[in-house]
């Protein structure tokens, strides 16, 4: 069965008012995410050792080569997470997630500095993740292009964010420092970040 281009999880415009245009939207899912997805669907279809495998499987098995495979598989896997991590009633952090940021980063602010470096740090293209670590701990990494912790095995994603310039260049220009602090303030999904965790 062909990847699909999954549903955005809110309208196109309810991220408006919190830093996210309905035409970045527009162009971010409908454009660059189908692009991936239309990509993918074509890499499966010509090689048999990828047919019948999930998407999952198929970024586990091309990670170590890298290449275009692996490449828009990362970003299919990558924005399937992203929209989930967007809401038009982001920011507010709930209480169990709260206290494991405080324990593991000694603050809220401290997690958000630290996110807010890892997002600024990337050169050119990629992510900033906050992710469940192996040990239980919580911690934030970065990764290139499209790669991500299920590629490189570093824990369970809680909080994923594009920092590609496609994702805030019409709303932010050049300003990823504050892309991401509006992102930080107003667009996470901290409650789907408190859920992942329950279930890591």
């Amino acid at each position: 069965m062909a990847f699909e281009l999954p549903q955005l999880p809110f309208s196109q415009n309810a991220l408006a008012e919190r830093g996210m245009c309905q035409e970045t939207l527009e162009l971010h899912h409908g454009k660059h995410h189908q692009a991936y997805v239309t990509a993918l669907n074509g890499f499966v279809e010509a090689d048999a050792s990828l047919k019948g495998k999930s998407l999952d499987e198929i970024v586990k098995a091309t990670a170590g080569a890298g290449g275009p495979v692996f490449n828009n598989a990362g970003q299919h896997w990558n924005h399937i997470l992203f929209w989930q991590n967007l809401s038009p009633k982001g920011g507010a952090i709930p209480g169990a997630l709260e206290s494991k940021l405080t324990a593991d980063f000694g603050s809220v602010q401290a997690f958000k500095d630290a996110f807010k470096a890892a997002a600024i740090g990337q050169f050119g293209s990629g992510w900033a993740w906050l992710v469940a670590g192996k040990d239980g701990k919580l911690k934030i990494t970065k990764t290139p292009n499209g790669s991500n912790p299920l590629a490189t095995g570093e824990g369970k994603v809680l909080l994923g964010l594009d920092v590609w310039e496609h994702s805030y260049y019409l709303d932010f220009r050049n300003r990823r420092p504050d892309y991401t602090q509006n992102f930080l303030d107003k667009l996470a999904n901290y409650e789907f970040a408190e859920a992942q965790l329950k279930a890591a």
